[in-house]
């Protein structure tokens, strides 16, 4: 996993040795660990939510806050996909502890301050990196030695049968990364922006829908880029840039501090709700799982496939999401049990994910949520 240090490197060489920002959480950190400050925060953010003013906050006035924190952790709007809108929930959920109505201002404080000291971990951990694209590195693929042997990859994977030229331009510009010095081509605004007037100013329609060869499809793709390129350097594009890898070593480094584990266990088990005396559903280690998850190095379950994928396969292995009851004792074997599992397969079979969001906006902070008054969110929906 590339540290804060590396990444910010990468960035520098990226972005031809320019300063970049880097939000690695200190200033969340800053905030929270100054009591007086901290305590002016949330008395200025609980006041702006607290919309009928009867000192405390109903699940509809948490809704903004949840959205801020959605918008910090680079989540597309909510009712843009099941998965972060899995992630909203379980937020929401935070506060609430899934069963309450409405939260006072202590509750809030409290569930607020985990919230912010988490996320400050994980920038920490995986800082997200601030590139400004401006053509520069884009022009430098373009005019490199290495460009005709990418091309001609680029060119094998995107050409099929009587594919036009238009096509294959535009499919090979999906194969492009940040790394080029190209921003996402899936984004709203580097389409409307960038992308489709530079394809209208390249050739006229008729050869654009002409079958595509290597030769044209050299030429044009390098004429291409630099169009685009061009207006880059006129209207650049702020992109955050993560990289994440998960690789089992945060759980294997709980599992092997007993007390430690064990006090997270009894906390897990604590907050479950219990169907009976001494029992819960085995559907509630879906919901104990997600909660340490920021403990063990790994995303909340919806925000990476591939992991989702492997902390499955750990429950179906461990028998656990058949809903029947289940005691103490039985709950944290459990538990133990996926983790060993996710563990395992982490270790055999490292998952290394790359994020890159387009910033429709300016950033000064790393959401409106340390905002007294947040505006509108900002951030569009992640590519990978």
């Amino acid at each position: 996993m590339a540290s804060g240090q590396q990444q910010q490197q990468q960035a520098r060489r990226r972005n031809g040795g320019k300063a970049v920002q880097v939000l690695d959480g200190s200033d969340i950190r800053e905030l929270v660990e100054n009591k007086e400050a901290f305590a002016r925060f949330v008395e200025s953010k609980f006041r702006h939510l607290d919309r009928d003013g009867d000192g405390r906050l109903s699940v509809r006035e948490l809704q903004p806050a949840v959205a801020d924190i959605g918008a910090a952790i680079g989540l597309p709007p909510r009712g843009s996909s099941a998965q972060a809108d899995h992630i909203y929930s379980e937020v929401l959920n935070e506060f609430t502890h899934g069963k309450q109505e409405s939260v006072s201002k202590q509750e809030f404080q409290v569930v607020l301050s985990d919230i912010l000291l988490g996320m400050a971990a994980g920038l920490q951990r995986d800082p997200i990196v601030i590139l400004r694209m401006n053509g520069e590195d884009l022009n430098e693929f373009a005019d490199s030695s290495t460009y005709e042997t990418e091309a001609v990859a680029i060119f094998s994977q995107v050409e099929s049968g009587n594919a036009s030229l238009r096509q294959c331009l535009s499919a090979a510009l999906r194969h492009l990364t940040v790394d080029h010095g190209m921003p996402p081509a899936s984004d709203s605004l580097v389409v409307e922006t960038v992308i489709e007037p530079a394809l209208q100013e390249l050739s006229s329609a008729d050869q654009l829908d002409r079958p595509a060869s290597q030769e044209a499809f050299f030429q044009e793709f390098r004429k291409y880029l630099g169009i685009i390129a061009r207006r880059l350097q006129e209207r650049p594009v702020i992109v955050a840039h993560s990289e994440n890898t998960f690789d089992g070593a945060g759980v294997r480094k709980i599992l092997s501090n007993k007390s430690e584990f064990d006090n997270l266990l009894d906390s897990l088990w604590g907050d479950v709700p219990k169907e009976q005396k001494d029992r819960t559903s085995k559907k509630y280690l879906w919901v104990a799982f997600d909660r340490m998850a920021a403990s063990v190095n790994l995303p909340p379950y919806g925000a990476v496939d591939q992991v989702d994928a492997v902390v499955n396969e750990a429950f179906k292995m461990a028998n656990a999401d058949d809903g029947k009851p289940v005691d103490e004792a039985e709950f944290k074997k459990l538990l133990t049990e996926i983790l060993g599992a996710v563990m395992l397969q982490l270790d055999g079979n490292v998952i290394a994910v790359s994020s890159n969001t387009v910033l429709h906006e300016p950033m000064s902070t790393p959401s409106s949520l340390l905002s007294p008054s947040p505006p509108s969110p900002m951030v569009s929906s992640p590519s990978e």
